[in-house]
């Protein structure tokens, strides 16, 4: 049982007049209301009927109620004011109408897309033709007719307000009302706002007002200052007539808080408090003690509440309502900056978990808030959740397109009805989902493979992305021979099947749910899913809110009007696209109450935690002041008309409540984060961290803390290794890993895997095969991979045999442009002219990171034709053997044949009968002219035509590298290399003599770096441009963690 204060035993012990209870936050007003109705209900008097502003608000009502008078009642005693509408509507309407239907907010927006598209644009202004047709328009049409009937007006009542103010949009916006209207009846369905008007209009019925007013004994409204006029009347219109009066009557009161009154975008009636004595004859009384919240957050919250305009209540009241006495205990109140929005985030997720493991603070007792949740809380969701942190997001504080797990099923959904293919960009996007089950390291390979037999099918693949492979394979293109050693390929073989069941379902009328469960169940993704889920561990949360999500998105077209077939697929895929409120449907009840809630300010709102952060608070963001309604502000129509709208100032107002309600959900600490950026940044925190009367701390890195098993074995392992420590503390950190190294679960699984060396990278010793690779089988290679193993035999293992690099750049999509350019004006003849042409029509096909650096490559590019062209006319008498030629030969190496395949850029015949071989290169890094006397790669080509790979010859006549993209502006670079006959040993080294030319020592040295499998990093030069630096062991002396 409640024990009051003073204050609110004041409340309770009033009789007579309507009573409208002042109070700011933590002061007890939702606990007030909850008593007044358990002591009616203890007492056997008439129920009463409380009001409350959330589905959620009333739930908690109800429940607290039950606690309180120790008994149930038949009758709910807590419900929303739409609630109540519906059940009066149901009860008291027209007994030969159906029971009307309520339109989600989504579904009442994606209702008013469609009727705009049907209507056409010629209702409207040519001033309005641009946006006519956009999401906003019907956003903003849609808040502008709530107001309208907030307001009590019909549709001639808005189109008179239109023509009286010359504003030809507004007196089409009431023409277009009647219509909308009309399009409701015929559905038989209510938006929110005509549920409330149509209410109204059912209790101007004497009998059914009686009815409703004899139901009840007394009236409680919670969160009165969050009621729009219309809202207001009706419940004026429930008070029974005696308690208007001087006699004393059934009770009614009023609890608000109009400091944290945050949805005047809404409607919320802004003189509704201090109207109050006037629209109910009543008085007005404050609660004077805050029982959450102490001292700091009560000093923090009266900081920012001292700078917003006051009710009209008097000064004694206002006074008396914004200055409680302070609720026990000192709490903490933070204000820290940081340089980014990564140390942000990682420095609340180490307090978060240092509230939990120092602190005791369960995970439900703390919150996340953020200003604006479409843009804030996907990313603070995974960020938290990656680092281990049980988040809970309602499954309705995200649209449901912007969840993760629903991305991709949208996307194969859209392609299973549409006419073309995939992209580039959207079959990696797919593929590398959930769904489509590839990382990046296999969407690589696959790009590999993909381009390996485009090649041996003769087909150009010059400016042709990986994506664009990928593309072509999933739209229905030719997929390589089937290898086992290859799984991407019969994933994407699975996929490409799924995708095919998908289109021939739409083909077949069947509706959106029935193509969608095609699509989901194609897959080992629910299973995944589901795993992951049961599992537990630092997965599980991600896995729960990605089913959550899923399964919101099949209730959504379960319940969809749209029709079947490809029409009604699309029409979903607007109808879920148009949802840029959050859906209001089941998706709230995911939410269980075991981890940190993460949710906007604004759903905050009758909440409390211990310990909440207010995340992002940046100048920008919060407040926001842009203006929402440029076509049709709803702010602008009141009862006399269409006025001037909000000001800047109101804006800032409603945001500082908005800023006021954030801070006071804190019942112990209270943490406010921001963005700092240095000078000249863009980023700055909100002006509102100054009113909280509390210095910022800048903090440039989050320390870190071991306060997860991942940190406490990362410690342990700098301090094991590190030498300037103390032998005692390293081999105290030793023990403590072997320790945890050792800890099992029931199962035997390893609780701390991380804590065992074997896992460590860069610490375990190279491993080498008991028999050589290969078997008896020769040894393979093409010349460019001889120069890569002896380079670096680990940059050759994970370029060449994983395949692990990353997607080709700009630069070398161009480097096999320009050899493209070369063999076609070899083998076609082109010209310079010719060759631009071709240049122009691959140029859009290539992925510049920016215009200027297309701009600066193309300038390259045109200048390596020229310097081409220049050494074709000088090269015009030399007799041309082939372009492109490719080549297999067998060389016998020490005893061990060895097989060379590859393909020469340009084979040319001298004046002896010698061949050469031409290589073009597209690098901008010449080598010096001994580096290109030794180049393994032309060497191997010499050593190929000595082997007869091209025919019958009088031998190898060397080779040249011809360096397109460096040079004179009409010639390149050439560097040459002497024949292998001239110069067989480059050397005086007996190794290398003990072989018959140069070549065939490198090539005994390759072949058993192969056949040992052993493939260790050799740093040098080449380093700068690895694409495997960052994770390299040799680099620095820095050992992979």
């Amino acid at each position: 049982m409640m024990t009051p204060d003073p204050s609110q035993q004041r409340v309770l012990d009033h009789r007579g007049r309507p009573l409208l209870v002042l109070g700011a936050a933590g002061t007890g007003k939702t606990a007030l209301l909850v008593e007044l109705v358990a002591r009616r209900l203890r007492a056997g008097a008439a129920p009463a009927l409380a009001l409350c502003l959330t589905r959620q608000a009333a739930s908690e009502v109800r429940d607290r109620v039950i606690r309180a008078s120790g008994r149930t009642s038949l009758q709910p005693a807590a419900l929303t004011l739409h609630a109540l509408c519906l059940a009066l509507l149901t009860r008291h309407g027209d007994p030969e109408d159906a029971a009307p239907r309520l339109l989600t907010a989504p579904e009442q927006e994606f209702r008013l897309r469609e009727l705009l598209a049907g209507r056409g644009a010629g209702l409207w202004p040519e001033s309005l033709a641009a946006a006519f047709g956009t999401r906003a328009f019907a956003r903003q049409a849609r808040a502008a007719l709530a107001r309208a009937r907030q307001l009590g007006f019909d549709p001639d009542d808005l189109a008179a307000a239109g023509a009286a103010a010359a504003e030809p949009a507004w007196l089409s916006l009431g023409v277009f009302m009647g219509e909308y209207l009309d399009v409701l009846d015929a559905e038989g369905v209510l938006d929110y706002a005509e549920l409330v008007h149509r209410t109204r209009i059912l209790l101007g019925r004497p009998e059914v007002l009686d009815a409703v007013r004899g139901e009840f004994g007394a009236v409680y409204v919670d969160e009165y200052a969050e009621l729009d006029p219309a809202q207001l009347a009706l419940v004026r219109s429930l008070v029974p007539a005696p308690a208007l009066g001087a006699e004393p009557g059934p009770a009614f009161v009023a609890f608000a808080d109009p400091d944290t009154a945050i949805y005047r975008f809404r409607g919320a009636h802004p003189r509704g408090v201090g109207d109050f004595e006037r629209l109910f004859g009543g008085e007005v009384a404050t609660l004077g003690v805050r029982h959450r919240g102490p001292a700091a957050i009560g000093g923090a919250a009266r900081g920012v509440a001292a700078r917003l305009p006051g009710p009209a209540v008097g000064a004694a009241v206002l006074a008396a309502y914004r200055d409680p006495v302070a609720a026990p205990g000192r709490g903490l109140v933070e204000v820290v900056t940081f340089p980014d929005e990564a140390a942000q985030t990682r420095h609340i997720a180490a307090e978060l978990r240092a509230a939990h493991l120092e602190g005791g603070v369960p995970w439900a007792d703390m919150a996340v808030l953020v200003r604006a949740g479409r843009q804030q809380i996907p990313a603070l969701s995974r960020a938290l959740t990656d680092a281990a942190i049980p988040v809970e997001v309602a499954g309705d504080e995200i649209g449901l397109a912007d969840e993760l797990a629903v991305r991709p099923l949208l996307l194969a959904l859209e392609l299973a009805a549409r006419d073309g293919g995939a992209d580039a960009e959207e079959a990696v996007r797919l593929l590398t989902s959930g769904w489509g089950g590839l990382d990046a390291l296999a969407l690589r390979v696959l790009g590999r493979l993909l381009r390996s037999d485009a090649a041996a099918r003769g087909e150009s693949t010059a400016g042709r992305t990986a994506g664009d492979l990928i593309a072509d394979a999933l739209n229905g293109g030719p997929l390589p021979e089937p290898d086992d050693a290859v799984e991407v390929l019969s994933l994407l073989a699975e996929r490409r099947a799924v995708l095919a069941r998908a289109r021939a379902a739409v083909a077949a009328g069947r509706r959106p749910d029935e193509v969608l469960w095609v699509l989901w169940g194609g897959t080992p993704w629910p299973a995944a899913l589901r795993a992951a889920a049961l599992a537990g561990g630092d997965a599980a949360p991600a896995a729960d809110r990605d089913l959550d999500a899923v399964v919101a998105l099949f209730d959504l077209a379960r319940a969809s009007q749209a029709p079947a077939g490809v029409g009604g697929v699309r029409a979903f895929l607007a109808e879920v696209a148009a949802q840029e409120i959050p859906a209001d449907l089941e998706r709230e009840s995911a939410v269980r109450g075991r981890g940190v809630r993460l949710l906007t300010a604004h759903r905050a709102k009758g909440r409390q935690w211990r310990f909440v952060v207010v995340a992002g608070a940046q100048e920008g963001v919060w407040p926001d002041v842009r203006r929402r309604g440029s076509l049709f502000d709803p702010q602008r129509l009141t009862s006399a008309g269409l006025g001037p709208g909000v000001t800047t100032r109101d804006l800032v107002a409603n945001e500082r409540r908005l800023f006021l309600l954030a801070v006071t959900r804190a019942s112990e600490r209270l943490l406010v984060t921001a963005v700092a950026g240095t000078e000249g940044e863009a980023d700055q925190p909100s002006r509102f961290l100054g009113e909280l009367g509390v210095p910022a701390r800048h903090v440039l890195r989050a320390e870190p803390r071991l306060h997860t098993l991942r940190a406490l074995v990362a410690a342990l392992r700098r301090a094991a290794v590190d030498e300037t420590r103390s032998a005692e503390l390293r081999a105290a950190a030793v023990t403590r890993l072997a320790r945890l190294a050792s800890a099992v679960d029931d199962e035997g699984r390893p609780l701390v895997p991380d804590a065992d060396p074997e896992r460590w990278w860069g610490v375990r010793a190279p491993t080498s095969l008991e028999a050589p690779r290969g078997g008896d089988a020769p040894v393979v290679l093409s010349p460019s991979q001889l120069a890569s193993v002896l380079q670096c035999p680990r940059q050759y293992f994970l370029a060449r045999e994983a395949r692990a690099e990353p997607p080709r750049s700009s630069s070398a999509l161009l480097g096999t442009v320009i050899h493209a350019l070369a063999q076609h004006a070899l083998v076609e003849g082109l010209t310079a002219e010719n060759a631009l042409e071709y240049l122009d029509r691959v140029w859009e096909g290539i992925p510049f990171p920016a215009p200027w650096f297309s701009a600066s490559e193309r300038v390259a590019a045109e200048q390596a034709v020229n310097r081409f062209m220049g050494w074709q006319e000088a090269n015009d008498s030399a007799e041309v053997v082939g372009v492109e030629v490719p080549f297999t030969a067998t060389v016998d190496v020490a005893g061990e044949p060895v097989t060379l395949v590859g393909t020469v850029d340009r084979l040319e015949r001298a004046a002896d009968g010698r061949l050469r071989v031409v290589d073009f290169k597209s690098g901008r890094t010449a080598p010096t002219v001994a580096e290109a006397a030794a180049s393994e790669q032309l060497g191997a080509y010499q050593v190929a035509i000595e082997a007869g790979a091209f025919g019958p010859c009088a031998g190898s006549g060397g080779g040249q590298l011809v360096y397109l993209r460096l040079g004179d502006d009409d010639y390149p670079k050439v560097f040459t290399q002497p024949s292998l006959a001239d110069c067989p040993h480059l050397t005086d080294d007996p190794e290398e003599r003990a072989f018959p030319t140069w070549v065939h020592h490198r090539l005994a040295r390759a072949c058993a770096t192969i056949r040992a499998g052993r493939f260790d990093a050799t740093p040098g030069g080449h380093c700068q441009r690895c694409a495997f630096a960052g994770s390299c062991p040799a680099r620095s002396g820095q050992v992979i963690a």
